[in-house]
């Protein structure tokens, strides 16, 4: 967790979640269209993870309405 949802906490984040899990196939990983997701350096852990990108439409929280929610809360 962070003060700010930086480029370096999102990559940080999935790969702390990579090590433990340890997947044998592709991940799918939903996001929005945040810079920290769109960015070169992400996109490249993305591809060396073997994680396969999902985006919400623009200005669509209902895409991810779940996580949408808890985030909502947490904040």
């Amino acid at each position: 967790m962070g003060d700010r949802m930086t480029e370096e906490l999102v990559m940080d984040a999935l790969t702390a979640a990579h090590w433990r899990r340890k997947p044998s196939d592709t991940v799918n990983l939903h996001s929005d269209q945040g810079s920290q997701y769109s960015s070169r350096s992400f996109r490249k852990l993305l591809n060396t993870l073997n994680v396969e990108p999902s985006m919400s439409r623009r200005g669509n929280c209902w895409d991810n309405a779940v996580a949408e929610s808890f985030f909502s809360n947490l904040k």
